[in-house]
């Protein structure tokens, strides 16, 4: 589940483990618009038939809102989930894998939201969690971290998937990230992602394109997934566009499509949109992309912070790689039929710059307070 497949790899590239159903046993209510066995709050247990199974208990995961930003554009919100980002979907279905293995605890090397996330699920769990961040961990995710029990570990950049795989071969814990020299991922992973899919399904069928903050691809493609199984279920005719929102900074799976490769290595650029910036891509992003008929889309932190801004105007206070899906739409400028997407990951609270306090001191005097009213353009 953690390692691809074994007849295919190469010394270069690991293809994943694909996870597959049988999908003439789905429930046909599942998908009604009633809500099916559950109701709309049961979260990833409503969808529990077309995933592995849930042997961790959850937090009320999934279920955000699709909020219509204007005419056609919608944004799915994924900072609702427990942890305000959407990788409490994949952690659900990892921590699931390892109580389903028995193993002692779980191992993760994240940058931020995604360690965060499995030291939720972990300690939900009852599991310990061993987190490998960078030197450069923004002190609201370590105080995240911490406040879970999790053994937060800042380490160099090029070493937390080595030191991981010591972990894993020495200590037995559950890897919930990658191991491979291109991206691989958890086998489980992109099954919580595609439920993104069931519900934007639900509430205004299959969009024209879903645009997606693209880091390692699991999101793009298990988004991707989703709507190709609602069009295996007989529930579909179309499919949508798949367009990957990448940092300019590094965008391996930019190099990945360009030049017709599985998976890619780059050099990554100094950038804020750390949530989303990779040195190397997986092949699950390049199908995705390919079979959809999408794009790659690479975006600097200008488009990001202007995106950001837009989402926050409209009252959606989102990371800054989180506004990519957004940054995305306003780069290619639509182009699809039906309504868009705009897939927007994590709330601003994940921002580096979170902690350190931007806003003014004003004296306790009406003086001061005026002049900042004015300074606002109100006036009294």
């Amino acid at each position: 589940m953690t390692e691809g497949c074994p007849e295919t790899a190469t010394g270069d590239t690991v293809l994943p483990v694909e996870v597959d159903y049988d999908y003439g046993r789905v429930p046909s209510a599942l998908f009604s618009p009633a809500g099916g066995p559950a109701a709309r709050g049961a979260g990833l247990d409503r969808w529990a038939p077309l995933l592995p199974p849930l042997a961790a208990p959850g937090l009320g995961e999934g279920g955000t809102p699709l909020v219509e930003l204007e005419a056609g554009v919608y944004v799915k919100d994924e900072s609702r989930n427990p942890t305000w980002s959407h990788k409490d979907r994949l952690n659900r279905c990892t921590t699931s894998a390892a109580v389903g293995v028995g193993a002692p605890g779980i191992v993760v090397a994240s940058s931020g939201n995604h360690g965060a996330s499995a030291a939720a699920y972990a300690a939900r769990a009852g599991l310990p969690c061993v987190v490998f961040t960078g030197p450069d961990l923004p002190p609201a995710v370590d105080a995240f971290l911490g406040a879970y029990g999790a053994v937060v570990l800042p380490v160099p950049w090029e070493a937390r998937w080595p030191l991981m795989r010591q972990v894993v071969d020495r200590v037995g814990l559950h890897p919930v990230s990658n191991l491979t020299p291109t991206h691989t991922g958890h086998a489980f992973g992109p099954e919580g992602y595609k439920t993104i899919a069931y519900e934007i399904f639900l509430d205004i069928g299959v969009p024209g394109a879903v645009f997606v903050p693209t880091g390692y691809g699991e999101l793009l493609y298990g988004v991707w997934k989703g709507f190709t199984e609602l069009r295996r279920l007989g529930l579909t005719d179309r499919l949508p566009r798949m367009v990957a929102c990448e940092s300019a900074a590094a965008a391996p799976l930019a190099k990945a499509v360009r030049e017709g490769l599985p998976a890619a290595h780059v050099a990554v650029e100094p950038t804020d949109a750390y949530a989303i910036v990779a040195a190397v891509s997986g092949y699950r992003g390049v199908v995705a992309v390919r079979d959809s008929g999408g794009e790659v889309v690479t975006l600097d932190d200008g488009q990001l912070r202007a995106a950001r801004d837009e989402l926050a105007r409209a009252g959606l206070w989102a990371e800054l790689s989180a506004a990519a899906g957004l940054a995305g739409l306003r780069a290619v400028g639509g182009g699809a039929e039906g309504p868009v997407v705009c897939v927007s990951t994590s709330s601003g609270f994940k921002d580096r710059s979170v902690g350190t306090l931007t806003t003014e001191r004003v004296a306790g005097d009406w003086e001061s307070v005026s002049r900042r009213l004015r300074a606002a353009g109100l006036h009294g």
